[in-house]
This record gives structure tokens, C-alpha cells and sequence, in this order.
């Protein structure tokens, strides 16, 4: 699938995405993971939820990275395809494991767990790139996560980019950012330098306050409006913001009436703010739609399972009763 694509000018791709995929063991036992006699199986990773999201709402979308030739990658890699998703770049590494991630919750906390010292996916190297396959897409999105996972995995992404710059290929950069993984003196020198170069910058506002090391919003859309991207701020009071020059537009949230699970919200978010894009949406209308994917997906468990169709959007937008026969 996807061999030629440089053969054509036509984009073959919509988005291309890449990043680290865990496998997810979730604890269904209220006790947490100590006392569990079972444990649910499934998979998340930022980018490929976005890519997942992106595919059911009808877009052609590539997820490339690097999993262990083990039982659990297999797994991830059959998923992500079932979905819909291109993974015809993906690398199965002989000798090497994939990441895993534990999740329960226990008196309304939610805790997770992270297994991914060894994993394959921080061996990602900027040699391991297909020029062709990101040149072949409208939108190269990468996110901190994968810069956080190593120094190579950071210069992989700056690669990735530069190809995307090159190629005339738009960047949307969320900048996910994990002081888990690294300190934010690391992820400022990484992650700033990203934002210059996107064409789409995605933070929140939390993150913002972090990076640009203060709690001035004003200072901080003045720092924004710097930058050659249009940035899309998540996370306001009740609203979400467009902010491109000295222009700032408020675009309120979709009303959700129960919350469910809000892992994976923004995942959706950006799935959603990505097909309005490639749909020819302005901006404003884009992030729109986003608060609409971003909704639906809270009411629901899951990192990606509850993201929805452009059926379930279209019908929601559309207030269409639901009848069960």
C-alpha cells in the first residue's frame, strides 16, 4: 500500500502522523492494579489516537513508529490497521519490546503506570524517516511526547519537520508536554524552537503558562502572536482560543452533559480541529468542530475507542434523535 507516492503530485495522504504506542492494561477492580484478578487490554499513544480519530471521520491518514516483534506490538499494529490507519511504515524491531502502560483507579483517582525504558519506540532515529511518505501528505503533526522520549527521538521529530518545511507540507505541532519525562528546562530548548516552525501550534493553556514561564495571559497571546503559526489555546474558561498576531477570538466549549473519562479529550480534539482543516474549514470553524469531537469522546471510557465517526458528528451537529429499534 502507499509504494509511489512521490510518483504524482496529488497528495496521497491527508495527515501523517508518528509517535510512541503502548500497550494499555486498565484495571477493572475498584481495589486497583495490587488487588486485580483481571485487567482489560487495549492500546493508546497520542498520535495514534489522533490518527484513529482522523480515520473515522473519513480522512486518509499514515501513523508510522517502532514496535517489538512481540505478541503486543503485533497487537498494536493489527489495531491501528483495523482502524483504518496506514501503518505500511511501521518497523517491527526483532529483539526489542514494546512499551506498556498500566492505568486504574482507586477512590476517584486515576493513576497510571509507565513501562517503556527498553521500548522500540525510543529507538526511533531521524535515518528511520520515509522523506517520500511525509512529502505524499497535507499535514505532517507531531507532538513533545516523542521529543521527550530521547535525544533521538527529539532530533527525529526536528527531521520530520524540516522535511514537512521543505516540502511545503503543513506542520501541526501539539506540544503534550510530560514533566514526567523531562524537565521543562529540556522541554523548553525542544519544544519552543517546534513552535516557531508549525503552521499550527496546539497547547494548552496550562502548558503556555509552563514554557513561556508565566501566568500573564496577556504576555502570553502577545509571545503567541509572535509566531508565524495561528496557535489554537485549549483549556480556557469555557472557551478555547484562535490566536494569530495581535488577533485573539474566544471559541466557547460543546456543552457536555456527563463527563465520563477525559483521557484522550485532547487527542479528539485535535482529531477533530485536523479534519476541519483538510476540509477546507477556516480556523475558527475547525476548532468548532474540535470542541464537538473533543465532547463526544469524554462520554465514554477509552483512549481512542470512544472517538467518533463523521456519522456520529454529522448527527450530532444535526441534534438527530437516537431511536433504538
Amino acid at each position: 500500500m502507499l509504494e509511489a507516492l512521490s510518483a504524482c503530485g496529488e497528495k496521497q495522504l491527508d495527515v501523517v502522523t508518528f509517535g510512541e504506542t503502548m500497550a494499555l492494561f486498565s484495571s477493572t477492580d475498584t481495589r486497583g492494579i495490587e488487588y486485580a484478578q483481571t485487567m482489560m487490554k487495549s492500546f493508546g499513544g497520542a498520535e495514534s489516537n489522533v490518527a484513529i480519530g482522523l480515520a473515522r471521520l473519513g480522512h486518509r491518514v499514515g501513523w508510522f513508529s517502532r514496535l517489538g516483534m512481540d505478541p503486543l506490538g503485533r497487537y498494536i499494529l493489527k489495531g491501528i490497521r483495523g482502524e483504518g490507519v496506514d501503518v505500511s511504515r511501521v518497523q517491527l524491531a526483532e529483539q526489542e519490546v514494546t512499551g506498556v502502560m498500566m492505568r486504574e483507579l482507586v477512590a476517584g483517582q486515576s493513576s497510571v503506570y509507565y513501562y517503556r525504558k527498553h521500548a522500540a519506540a525510543r529507538g526511533l532515529q531521524p535515518e528511520h524517516l520515509d522523506r517520500a511518505y511525509i512529502e505524499a501528505s497535507s499535514i505532517l503533526h507531531v507532538t513533545g511526547i516523542t521529543c521527550a522520549l530521547s535525544p533521538n527521538c527529539a532530533d527525529t521529530v526536528e527531521a520530520a519537520v524540516r522535511i514537512a518545511k521543505e516540502a511545503k507540507v503543513k506542520v501541526s505541532f501539539d506540544p503534550n508536554l510530560r514533566l514526567k519525562l523531562w524537565s521543562i528546562e529540556e522541554a523548553r530548548a525542544r519544544l519552543l524552537p517546534l513552535a516557531d516552525e508549525a503552521d499550527y501550534f496546539l497547547p494548552g493553556l496550562d502548558e503556555l503558562k509552563l514554557l513561556y514561564g508565566t501566568d500573564d495571559q496577556r504576555d502570553i497571546f502577545k509571545r503567541l502572536g509572535r509566531l508565524s503559526a495561528v496557535s489554537i489555546v485549549k483549556g480556557g474558561v469555557g472557551m478555547n482560543y484562535v490566536v494569530q498576531g495581535s488577533q485573539v477570538n474566544e471559541v466557547p466549549y460543546q456543552p457536555v452533559e456527563q463527563v465520563v473519562d477525559t483521557v484522550g479529550a485532547g487527542d479528539a480534539f485535535c482529531a477533530g480541529l485536523l479534519s476541519g482543516l483538510v476540509r477546507g474549514c477556516s480556523v475558527q470553524e475547525a476548532v468548532q468542530l474540535a470542541n464537538v469531537t473533543g465532547a463526544m469522546a469524554v462520554q465514554a471510557f477509552g483512549d481512542w475507542e470512544a472517538l467518533p465517526t463523521w456519522a456520529q458528528v454529522e448527527a450530532k451537529q444535526s441534534k438527530a434523535v437516537h431511536i433504538e429499534r
